[in-house]
């Protein structure tokens, strides 16, 4: 199939189009496009989907730390295996940068947005707020995760999903490889790969990419992961991270599964929405965290301000990592996985931290601070991190 998106000079908000049958994400549609033509094309694509993979990452972020300890056990085994699977994605995207013979960018201010905020290189279609855990915030990531109708496809040369986004990098890769020749477009360096050996803990795996197989594997895991296999089943070919004895389901209907209060189970179509057992929620049991918090809401020196900054240096040393991660040393991958951990004891002191306005609390802003104003969170001095090998 033909493979479109903006070059740079084009102005617009970047899309692309495939004729193929499209799914998951329904946020991207409806751009003039001209045809992706080069390597360097592809290389800017594939930047792209890292800055789409981070954006979920503070929304599903907020909501999962809003919840308070020892309440909504399924909702947090939810949200927190589709954020680790959302840093698969980026891992395995950016391993496929690496492949081509790019340099993934995860430490610039082009990846953080201001929430709320709309997809990057979008239509512009619906906002992506910071909100507490609610049935709201379920809502926005209902759309976010959800896959396109079946009969649905491509229209006037534009696409309307995240899997339709990445099915056009498969053609991409495809065309681009029958004519410049494979080795042409794997140029990469392989040390530079991160490797299933390597620590990552969630469901799926991390796909090595050194050729147009490999590669295509990588696309497939994050497709199914979001969409189920084969854009048609429900399942994604995993098992619960939490519930190994369970088959698990695609992003979409994992949050499905908390907004109609019942699981899914064998037979259960998407169709016929989820059957199984009840699914308890409590709505309730949350830090009521102010929607969308940011730093200039408060004086700068401030408590409030300065605990939103504490958290904000950790979060942006956590990019940093994983960015030193992506570009020569895999190494540090556990590093870098164990510092966005760590953001949970900074994000959860700002869920209890009260605004001042006698009912909402404050909440993390993720809010970018350039390297040249960053510093370690937790201490003034320098420090030293000892990895194995």
């Amino acid at each position: 199939p033909p493979l479109f998106c903006h070059a740079d000079e084009v102005g617009d908000r970047s899309v692309v189009s495939t004729d193929r049958q499209p799914a998951r994400r329904q946020f991207l549609s409806r751009a003039r496009l001209m045809a992706l033509k080069t390597l360097q094309d592809l290389r800017q694509h594939v930047q792209w989907a890292i800055d789409l993979e981070h954006f979920t990452l503070p929304p599903y972020l907020c909501a999962l730390y809003s919840i308070k300890a020892g309440t909504n056990t399924e909702a947090t085994h939810v949200i927190l295996s589709v954020f680790m699977e959302e840093m698969l994605h980026l891992t395995l995207a950016a391993n496929l940068l690496n492949a081509i013979g790019g340099e993934p960018k995860i430490d610039t201010p082009a990846i953080m947005p201001t929430y709320p905020a709309y997809f990057p290189h979008s239509d512009q279609a619906f906002q992506v707020p910071l909100l507490k855990f609610s049935p709201e915030a379920i809502d926005v990531f209902l759309q976010i995760e959800r896959p396109a109708e079946s009969s649905g496809t491509g229209q006037d040369d534009v696409y309307s999903t995240l899997g339709e986004f990445y099915t056009a990098l498969e053609a991409g890769l495809i065309r681009l490889c029958e004519e410049l020749g494979e080795a042409t477009v794997f140029c990469g360096d392989r040390s530079r790969q991160i490797t299933d050996a390597m620590y990552y803990g969630g469901s799926g795996r991390i796909v090595e990419v050194y050729d147009l197989a490999s590669a295509l594997v990588a696309l497939q895991e994050i497709i199914d992961q979001g969409e189920g296999l084969a854009h048609e089943s429900i399942w994604d070919g995993d098992t619960d991270m939490f519930h190994p004895e369970r088959n698990e389901v695609g992003h979409y209907f994992r949050y499905n599964q908390l907004a109609q209060g019942r699981r899914y189970q064998e037979g259960d179509t998407a169709q016929s929405g989820p059957t199984g057992e009840a699914v308890v929620v409590d709505w309730d049991a949350v830090y009521n965290m102010k929607p969308n918090p940011r730093s200039a809401d408060y004086p700068e020196g401030s408590a409030i301000r300065v605990q939103l900054d504490e958290f904000n240096h950790a979060y942006c040393g956590a990019l940093h990592l994983l960015e030193e991660t992506f570009n020569g040393s895999p190494n540090l991958l556990r590093v870098a996985t164990g510092a966005m951990y760590g953001l949970r004891e900074l994000a959860i002191g700002l869920m209890q931290l009260p605004t001042g306005d006698g009912d909402t609390t404050v909440g993390p802003s993720f809010e970018y601070i350039a390297p040249a104003l960053r510093h370690l969170a937790g201490a003034s001095s320098k420090k030293i991190t000892v990895v194995p090998n």
